[in-house]
């Protein structure tokens, strides 16, 4: 199929009527009917979204990671505002698993939404136990092992940063996971090196990966003159991490192309989204921008229909990882070279154009 180059936002009118795109994805033998799930953290179990759009119609939603026991969090203030992003301390704060079973994941389960649980831990039992719990809870579509998260304050906890540690949580998670429930690993973007991290929790049993998490980062008030959060650091989340978040995804992508990828960071439009999908996603989480507009998840799926249709996909999973394609031939000098991701029309040195969509 000829694909057009867009050097231009979607046309008048583009979103008035739904595009003839199949927006079906499977991430880990997990069919889902949009592409775009919540991200963890960002909208608890996803009740308070629900006013705005229909949570039914989108991926899924992904819960806030929960623990075990109940846990207040980090001291406060355990937010702050960054340039193009946030950053956050909040530190694994929830209900523990009995409160959240009985109250979240039943009312996600009476909406009939689908649920994808994250689960964090201090150790290794800790995972083992809430997996075991949840093997016989028939409202989980995913689990999502949060092995990364930079919120706490033993960084001992944040087990991504070792292939080993990393592997250890994830083959415990498996073993006492359904059979048949996908098990995603999410991955810390503070590693020196994220394919080898990718590599080992595969090879220890996860079917699919979620990435990335957010950036350990810190902000000074230039008038206490002293760290703005309680906490001292935080993890940045927002646009000024998507670039980050597209290259890990293209690089895991490159070297583990049939391992499903849930990719994240900074998305606030359809065209953001696509470019995770382009990288190798075969879906998207959208977190930080439903802050200021809850109803971003809804929103994100019609863009990215759109970009996907006016860039001539008949389907989403036709567009995920093209961007690994081979290169373009050189057109000749009498012209544009028709039928290798250039339309007859348009001149070959095209460039996607990077403006935001709506």
């Amino acid at each position: 199929m000829t694909r057009a180059v867009i050097t231009h936002g979607p046309r008048p009118g583009a979103h008035d009527v739904a595009p003839d795109v199949d927006m079906t994805t499977h991430l880990a033998g997990l069919e889902l009917p949009s592409p775009v799930l919540t991200a963890s953290g960002c909208s608890a179990a996803g009740r308070e979204l629900d006013q705005f759009f229909d949570i039914t119609e989108i991926g899924a939603i992904v819960t806030k990671s929960i623990m075990l026991n109940p846990r207040s969090g980090r001291p406060t203030p355990r937010m702050a505002e960054t340039p193009s992003g946030m950053l956050n301390s909040i530190g694994l704060q929830g209900p523990g698993l009995d409160a959240f079973l009985e109250k979240d994941l039943a009312w996600l389960h009476a909406r009939g939404a689908r649920a994808v649980v994250s689960i964090a831990g201090g150790s290794v039992d800790e995972y083992t136990r809430i997996a075991s719990k949840l093997r016989h809870v028939p409202e989980i579509s995913a689990i999502e092992v949060n092995i990364s998260c930079p919120n706490v304050e033993d960084r001992g906890q944040v087990f991504a940063c070792q292939a080993a540690s990393a592997s250890e949580v994830v083959a415990a998670v498996r073993r006492n996971t359904a059979p048949g429930i996908p098990v995603l690993a999410k991955l810390s973007p503070d590693v020196t090196d994220i394919v080898e991290i990718a590599h080992a929790v595969v090879n220890a049993g996860a079917d699919g990966l979620s990435m990335i998490n957010t950036l350990l980062g810190m902000v000074i008030d230039t008038d206490t003159m002293r760290p703005a959060l309680a906490g001292i650091t935080g993890g940045l989340s927002g646009p000024a991490i998507r670039p980050v978040a597209v290259r890990c995804v293209y690089q895991v992508h490159a070297a583990l192309p049939d391992v499903p990828i849930l990719g994240m960071g900074g998305i606030r439009t359809g065209l953001d989204a696509l470019e995770f999908v382009l990288a190798g996603a075969s879906a998207v989480s959208v977190g930080t921008v439903t802050f200021h507009d809850p109803s971003a998840p809804a929103r994100v799926a019609r863009e990215l229909a759109v970009a996907l249709a006016e860039r001539g996909f008949d389907s989403l999973e036709e567009a995920v990882g093209y961007a690994h394609r081979a290169a373009d031939p050189k057109p000749a000098p009498g012209g544009p070279v028709a039928g290798h991701g250039h339309d007859v029309d348009e001149p070959a040195d095209d460039t996607l154009d990077a403006g935001v969509e709506g």
